[in-house]
């Protein structure tokens, strides 16, 4: 499934996601991007990608990325800057972006390039699969959550008012360039939310992982460099693995989600905007999966204490109830819940755990104890 290169003198690290023909490699590293522009002509045969990027990103990021394609030999042309911030990820922007990419007399051989976070990610992706049934594109992720998260494993996609990532496909990027320096420009909010990506993989399957972030996740919150390579890295690695055996979630990636059926419920009762970051819904749905599973007798309540503990110690949320200016309706969570693309013949999936590294899907829980969980979660302590 994959592999990983040993860091090289620029501190550089490679994982292999390995898929056949559809294989690709995951560049980790401080300053990475600046020197990838014979990478990104390897995958463009020499011509200049389509940038998709926004607002926030443009100024702080697309010149490194100019200046490292024209070192290649490849002449930038103006890239699609879209509005920051996840209602960018809708149906009237996938259009317009559509629009402006078939716009520019596009062909088969044409590569999109992703610089940003997870929606630019995501909707750039989806065009890519959608443009002439399917081009290229590469992946430049900018923020730590889609640099250990969403740029890697080809799920793509928008939103619509039923629910997050309801509509997208399955499609590839063909190399993800995720350059740790780019996350000394983010708010500090917007790394910790990624940072409950990078938990997630301790939680699911790498118990020590989980106990190296518990010793050291303040190091990667707070931008020491050797931190962040090695928890992007493993992140990668993590994620890559599982993609490389369960490309479109028929098993074991299923177990990605730790978190995510709660926390997408939490994110629409939200809006999906700056009251509740997708990271942050991630790190409150990880501490209520640990809850229902020491509800339903399956985990010791010292793995989920150690949970929430490390995920508030770093300055995560841990309950519903630490979100200010909430009021809480667990009907409407359930109801949310309910339309998660997971739900199988009418059932909520759930991913719980035994312990600390070993989640697991379930589909027969009892309504009442998530509604307990859910209960006690929204009420203030």
């Amino acid at each position: 499934m994959t592999s990983v290169s040993a860091a090289t003198p620029a501190a550089l690290d490679t994982v292999r996601l390995e898929l056949g023909a559809r294989s690709y490699d995951i560049l980790v590293g401080d300053g990475v991007l600046a020197d990838a522009g014979e990478r990104i002509a390897a995958v463009t045969r020499g011509r200049a990608p389509i940038v998709v990027t926004d607002a926030n990103v443009a100024p702080l990021h697309l010149d490194t990325l100019n200046a490292t394609m024209l070192a290649a030999g490849i002449a930038p042309q103006p890239a699609i800057v879209l509005p920051a911030g996840e209602k960018t990820k809708d149906f009237a922007h996938f259009q317009q972006l559509m629009d402006d990419i078939l716009g520019r007399g596009i062909e088969r051989s044409t590569v999109l390039l992703a610089l940003g976070g997870g929606v630019i990610g995501d909707i750039t992706g989806f065009a890519a699969a959608s443009a002439l049934r399917g081009i290229d594109f590469i992946q430049v992720p900018t923020t730590l959550l889609s640099q250990v998260d969403s740029s890697v494993g080809g799920k793509t996609g928008i939103n619509s008012r039923h629910g997050k990532n309801l509509i997208g496909a399955f499609h590839q990027p063909r190399l993800v360039i995720a350059d740790t320096a780019t996350l000394d420009t983010l708010p500090r909010r917007e790394v910790l939310a990624g940072y409950a990506e990078v938990v997630k993989y301790g939680l699911i399957r790498q118990p020590d992982f989980f106990a190296w972030l518990e010793r050291n996740g303040r190091r990667v919150v707070d931008g020491d460099s050797d931190a962040r390579r090695h928890a992007v890295t493993v992140s990668c690695r993590a994620k890559a693995d599982i993609v490389g055996v369960d490309e479109r979630e028929s098993g074991d990636r299923a177990l990605l989600n730790l978190g995510h059926t709660f926390g997408h419920a939490l994110e629409a009762a939200t809006g999906f905007g700056q009251t509740l970051l997708h990271g942050e819904g991630v790190a409150i749905g990880m501490v209520l999966a640990f809850d229902l599973s020491v509800r339903l007798g399956l985990c010791p309540a010292e793995d989920a204490r150690r949970a929430r503990a490390h995920l508030a110690e770093v300055g995560l949320p841990v309950r519903p109830a630490d979100i200010p200016g909430v009021a809480w309706d667990v009907d409407g969570l359930v109801r949310s819940m309910a339309k998660d693309k997971k739900v199988q013949d009418g059932r909520i999936t759930f991913i719980l755990a035994d312990r600390i590294g070993n989640a697991f899907t379930r589909r027969d829980v009892d309504a009442a104890a998530v509604r307990a969980v859910l209960e006690e979660a929204v009420t203030p302590a």
